[in-house]
Parts: structure tokens; C-alpha cells; sequence
């Protein structure tokens, strides 16, 4: 019997061709508009690197040098270090001779006890009633995620739904739509945010030049709630910190990047 993967799984794939590189196949449904998500490609090229070591992320620190498109791509991998605690691997995504994302991945071990302290703001376990579905919403058009991830988006949190500008700061909560989230899906949490720039009035495209994620915990099951700030918007550059807290409270993912605003 054929096992039938769930729809994350199978989109984070990878097919080994025996010399330390794989090939694979990116998704339509996990893109915005027609450029795969960060954060996804970030899951895909772990997951390679998973095959070849047996080890999980623990960070992951990538160049976003050009935005691949929708279909096949080569990812090349590289041992640097292979240590008893952690091991240290790079991965390359290319697409037509050319290199997209360039990762450098630490990977062991997630620590599976509960934290012995950890600090991080209060938020609903699951989404209010008044949260904002962004597949009911003109969203949808341009971002694909939706059809894939169940994402509800804090109204108070959204000035610019409204024609109003606020802080730069957002709070969502989200899950996969056909399974429960898992350590991957936590890194792809990471980036699954709508750009905090909105909220000043800065409509339009954000691409990722850097992205760090650290995970921490492998998430319960349940909605991950998401927690993004920025702290300063300097011309075109900002940042944008996420914590991706699960639903029995642990931080399962920190991301940080550098983004361009539009």
C-alpha cells in the first residue's frame, strides 16, 4: 500500500541522487503570488539536509540571492563539521545552473524536556472569534499559503485592514490545514507572517535577503501562535522578528531577517 503523505510532507520532499545533492519538485501552494515562501525553502533544504546526517535543525542562517520559480530545483549539500553535540552542514538551492538560497545549517538534537525558564508575551492559546481568516479574504489571491495553512490574523493587531497605519507589529496564529505541525513546519512558521510593513502604510512585494531561524522545541500539537515585531525601518531596509510559541506554551522557533520594504 502507497503511503499517502499529508500535504506539507509531500511538498518537502527530496529526492537523493546518491552523491550528497537531491532533486525535488517546489510547490505552487506554498508560495506567494509566484515565488516559493522563505520559510518553506528553508523546511525543503533541511530536509535534505536531515537525509544525509539523521540529525534535525537547530539553526539556520540563508542568503536569499534570487527567487527561484515554481518547479524543479537541485539542492547540493556539504558536510563542514561533524561534531558528538552538533554538526555543521551547508545546502545549496539552484534552479536552471543558477544559485537561489544558500544555507548554512547547524543540526543535533532538539532538546525534548520542558524549558528550565523562558519569557515570552501572553497571547490566546487558540485564535478569538474575531480573528480574520485570510482564506476568506482578497489575500488569497496573492498568497498561496492559504489553501495549505489554516492562518488567522489578530484584528487588533491589523491597522492596515482598515486604511488605518500602526506599529509595525502583527500577531497571527496558524497550523497546517491536513495535519499537525512538526519541527519543519515550525521553521516554516517562522516566516509565515504577512509583511509587519503593512501596518505603515508600505504596500507591495518584501523579498528576504537574510533570514536566521533557531529551533527550539518540537511543537504539540494545536495552533502555533505568532508574535512578529520590527524594530526600526530605515529607507528601504527592515527587520522582522518572529517567536512561534506552541499551544502548550514552549517556543518551538525564533527567525529574525533583513527585508527590503516597498
Amino acid at each position: 500500500m502507497t503511503e499517502v503523505l499529508d500535504p506539507f510532507a509531500a511538498a518537502t520532499t527530496v529526492r537523493s541522487l546518491g552523491d550528497g545533492s537531491f532533486v525535488a519538485n517546489l510547490h505552487p501552494e506554498w508560495a506567494v503570488g509566484e515565488r516559493p515562501h522563505g520559510g518553506y525553502l528553508l523546511a525543503l533544504l533541511s530536509r535534505a539536509l536531515g537525509d544525509v546526517t539523521g540529525l534535525a535543525p537547530l539553526s539556520v542562517s540563508a542568503q536569499f540571492l534570487r527567487p527561484p520559480r515554481v518547479g524543479p530545483v537541485l539542492i547540493r549539500t556539504e558536510l563542514l563539521k561533524a561534531g558528538k553535540t552538533v554538526t555543521a552542514a551547508r545546502a545549496v538551492l539552484e534552479q536552471s545552473g543558477q544559485t537561489c538560497v544558500d544555507a548554512t545549517i547547524t543540526l543535533g538534537k532538539v532538546p525534548g524536556a520542558e524549558p528550565e525558564w523562558s519569557d515570552l508575551p501572553d497571547m490566546p492559546v487558540n485564535p478569538p472569534s474575531n480573528a480574520i481568516d485570510l482564506a476568506a479574504t482578497e489575500a488569497r489571491k496573492y498568497f498561496g499559503l492559504s489553501r495549505v495553512c489554516d492562518m488567522r490574523l489578530d484584528a487588533n493587531t491589523s491597522e492596515f485592514l482598515t486604511g488605518g497605519v500602526g506599529e509595525p507589529r502583527l500577531r497571527l496564529w496558524v497550523k497546517p490545514r491536513e495535519a499537525q505541525p512538526d519541527l519543519l513546519f515550525a521553521l516554516v512558521a517562522g516566516d509565515l507572517t504577512l509583511p509587519v510593513t503593512l501596518n505603515l502604510g508600505r504596500f507591495g512585494w518584501v523579498p528576504t535577503v537574510q533570514l536566521t531561524a533557531l529551533v527550539r522545541a518540537h511543537p504539540a500539537n494545536g495552533w502555533l501562535r505568532l508574535v512578529v515585531n520590527c524594530r526600526a525601518l530605515h529607507g528601504q531596509w527592515f527587520d522582522e522578528d518572529v517567536l512561534v510559541i506552541d499551544s502548550v506554551g514552549r517556543l518551538v522557533c525564533q527567525a529574525r531577517q533583513l527585508a527590503i520594504a516597498p
